[in-house]
């Protein structure tokens, strides 16, 4: 999508001050980040902080809206039921308790199945399809069918594997295909090609497992491979043109990514007043998407900003990059950076950006 140079922010409705605060606050933290936001359309926003405009990060969970967007095209040209069972389609899944599982309890982190075995073993898997899935066949609920527990990795493959079996394509040339060439974006890959190496952000991880992380994910072989739940590499320009589009109507410069009717499916709400097993904080899921608003939960901060819509929908990834439509004030938001593992600290730095995003907003 092509977007213009940055305009005036007071031009498109914006304190000018308060959004040179959310910069600063960018600026202060001393990470290689890109900041990008849109608001009715037009850039205030676009700046790159120790790197290159084109700069390509890895997007963790913030991957996901792609291969739901995908899974809902399927179910608007009639391949797919959002309630029909993953076994319908991937008949060894069935294995352990998981024949009832279906589309939809997937896409809104219900289906029990938050990974495959383990944490660790899903990361030290995740470059091998094959041997995911057979992870995943084998594997068995960890919650009763129903429950909300999100699932960081076995959710991507899951999804990945149905569209390729209802479809006959692989997922990521459906997205491609499906995601990508609607909007137009010229610097977004889920498997980072091989001639584009030179131009990724290395990741810098902290905590006790900060070591084992930051190993994995900046292999090559991790950057390179489809990995749908988290392997997108973008610049934070492409991640808001997505989300322009969806504040659109799903409406992008070169097609549709999906009908109105549809994204409202999407947005829906499906967790109120829940918490997450998984990250034992109250998410608002939807369905393939985390929601805007406030929460439940005494101190509960949302990475989409504690002012934000409940209307807003978008994903963070791993409290290190996030992307996010709010409809109510028109905002297209993304925010990449290059640090994961200090999820309290980074929560709150993702959260205080957004919120002074959406202060200039009024």
């Amino acid at each position: 999508m092509e977007f213009g140079g940055e305009c005036d922010p007071r031009e498109a409705g914006l304190d000018a001050g308060r959004l040179g605060e959310a910069v600063a606050l960018v600026e202060a933290r001393g990470l290689v980040a890109q900041l990008c936001v849109v608001r009715n359309g037009r850039v205030v926003v676009d700046r790159s902080f120790g790197c290159a405009p084109d700069a390509l990060f890895w997007l963790f969970s913030a991957s996901k809206p792609y291969t739901a967007l995908v899974i809902h095209q399927l179910v608007e040209s009639g391949r797919l039921h959002l309630d029909d069972a993953i076994a319908a389609y991937w008949p060894e899944f069935a294995q352990n308790g998981k024949r009832e599982i279906t589309v939809r309890e997937v896409l809104r982190h219900r289906s029990g199945l938050s990974n495959a075995g383990s944490y660790v073993g899903e990361v030290r898997a995740m470059t091998d399809w094959d041997r995911s899935l057979h992870r995943i066949a084998e594997a068995k609920p960890r919650w009763p069918l129903g429950t909300v527990a999100y699932s960081p990795l076995a959710f991507g493959f899951i999804l990945g594997e149905v569209a390729r079996r209802c479809s006959g394509t692989p997922i990521d040339e459906l997205v491609r295909r499906y995601v990508f060439e609607p909007l137009g974006v010229q610097d977004t890959y889920l498997g980072l090609p091989d001639e584009l190496w030179g131009r990724h952000v290395p990741l810098h991880a902290a905590g006790p497992i900060g070591p084992f992380i930051q190993s994995v994910v900046n292999r090559r072989s991790t950057r390179e491979a489809v990995v749908p739940a988290a392997g997108i590499s973008t610049t934070a320009r492409d991640l808001a043109a997505l989300y322009q589009a969806l504040l659109q109507g799903g409406a992008a410069p070169h097609g549709r990514l999906l009908r109105p009717e549809t994204l409202a499916v999407a947005v829906e709400p499906s967790s109120e007043g829940e918490m997450d097993r998984t990250a034992r904080a109250p998410i608002r899921w939807s369905q393939g998407f985390q929601l805007g608003g406030p929460r439940w939960v005494e101190g509960a901060v949302s990475s989409l900003g504690s002012l934000s819509s409940p209307r807003a929908f978008g994903h963070n990834g791993s409290n290190c990059c996030i992307g996010w439509a709010d409809p109510d004030r028109q905002i297209a938001y993304a925010y990449l950076t290059d640090r994961v593992g200090k999820p309290n600290a980074d929560l709150l730095h993702h959260a205080a950006v957004a919120d002074k995003v959406l202060e200039a907003a009024g």
